[in-house]
């Protein structure tokens, strides 16, 4: 999957739009299949520290998307400036520098596979009554909940911010301070998260203060707009890492884990992505 990722990204580099999309759908396509799988990994490898480690990642990936929108365009300026944008695609150059990172992570991974005979006698086994379970019904909408509001922020912040009088600078400075806050509460959940014996109520929590601090970010005034961007973001990385975090607290092996991730992602992910029809004036 990451060398398919690798490919997706690389395709970037062709300045056309053909190309732009067709390597978007193969990246998307890779990076949806290892979000499913990693769950089960952890499971697997660390499963006495199933929160501590689905926090670790879960920080990483926050951390990787703040990252990627901190460097790209000084990427982009960098190449303008080596080329003097004599061809003019120095945009389509700093995308796919990406390659780079995931070529390495491809390399690690590498090394680190496990031998082709380990687990082999749960291949292509399904886990029977999954789909009739309640409790991964319940896994499965509390992903769904916290991914819709994960892509309201990520759709929809940045322009609420700009129509109330925000600018532009300001408004990726907030959603950028919100995607910092959602690594650091990845990383300090886990260590409340492995103290409580039922996650039940710091889940309703999660939600609420997303919730609460969305409507704060559309509503309340500007001058706290800083705050509640903090608190937006500490909620959203908090329930982004709970909704992983369950799947191996609740899954008895990497198998179900592996399974229950792909249920709850699947559909979870399909609730979040739900298209919503607005109208603008």
């Amino acid at each position: 999957m990451l060398v398919l990722l690798a490919t997706g990204t690389a395709m970037r580099a062709i300045p056309t739009w053909q190309a732009l999309y067709a390597g978007q759908v193969i990246a998307c396509f890779a990076i949806a299949l290892m979000n499913v799988l990693m769950p089960g990994v952890v499971k697997r490898d660390f499963p006495h520290r199933v929160a501590l480690m689905t926090g670790v990642y879960s920080a990483a990936m926050a951390a990787g998307a703040a990252a990627a929108a901190a460097v790209t365009v000084p990427a982009l300026h960098a190449i303008e400036r080596l080329t003097d944008n004599a061809t003019g695609n120095a945009w389509a150059l700093a995308l796919a520098l990406w390659v780079l990172p995931i070529m390495l992570a491809a390399l690690v991974w590498r090394v680190h596979l496990p031998p082709k005979d380990a687990h082999l006698g749960r291949r292509h086994v399904l886990v029977r009554g999954l789909w009739k379970d309640s409790l991964a019904w319940k896994v499965t909408l509390f992903m769904g909940s916290q991914s819709s509001l994960a892509y309201i922020v990520f759709g929809w912040l940045p322009t609420v911010l700009r129509m109330r009088g925000i600018s532009a600078v300001d408004a990726g400075l907030l959603l950028s301070l919100s995607v910092i806050a959602q690594a650091v509460a990845s990383l300090l959940l886990p260590l409340l998260v492995a103290r409580l014996p039922d996650q039940r109520a710091i889940n309703v929590t999660a939600l609420l203060l997303t919730g609460v601090s969305l409507m704060g970010c559309f509503f309340a005034p500007l001058s706290t707009m800083w705050g509640w961007t903090l608190l937006l973001g500490f909620a959203q990385g908090a329930s982004f890492t709970l909704a992983l975090t369950v799947i191996g607290l609740r899954s008895s092996d990497s198998h179900v884990a592996a399974q229950l991730s792909s249920m709850s992602q699947g559909i979870g992910y399909l609730i979040g992505s739900t298209p919503v029809k607005g109208r603008s004036r």
